[in-house]
């Protein structure tokens, strides 16, 4: 991945500034993205992405070790997606994640899919919901940038 003179965006944490890095590379695959969905009450997945036959994959974005060891919910995400995946920076230390997960190297600028994330289908009723949070959570996105005052619809 080549860096540009760019520089990434102030006052984003580190695990936000790889997210943006792997939501531009999940759109040169095809695949919308948004941030911070809540797919069932406790769970929050960092980046879900829906990819343009419908797959639903989450990506999980880990900045360090300490952020890793502190995560107890991921396994909890495995239901709500087709894929499931680790993003990580270069210097993470990626022998820690399990081998059965997908692994994206990211930095601001881009990411690169290292390992895919094995398959598992979503039920036809489960990515119906999945999708429609999906738009739901799109739309009110894009309402709250148009209309800021209202933005506690989210």
């Amino acid at each position: 991945m080549d860096v540009p003179a760019e520089s990434p965006s102030p006052g984003l944490q580190p695990g936000q500034l790889l997210a943006r890095g792997v939501c531009r590379h999940m759109l040169s695959l095809g695949f919308a993205t948004v941030e911070e969905l809540v797919p069932t009450g406790g769970l929050r997945v960092d980046v879900m992405a829906l990819g343009p036959k419908g797959e639903v994959w989450v990506i999980e974005c880990k900045s360090s070790r300490a952020d890793y060891m502190a995560d107890h919910k991921w396994q909890g995400y495995l239901p709500w997606c087709d894929r499931f995946f680790w993003a990580v920076g270069q210097d993470f230390p990626a022998e820690l994640l399990p081998d059965e997960t997908g692994l994206i190297i990211a930095d601001p600028y881009d990411a690169e899919i290292l390992r895919m994330g094995p398959e598992t289908r979503l039920s036809g009723a489960r990515r119906k919901v999945m999708v429609q949070k999906f738009a739901r959570h799109a739309a009110l996105r894009l309402q709250a940038l148009r209309d800021p005052q209202h933005s506690g619809l989210l």
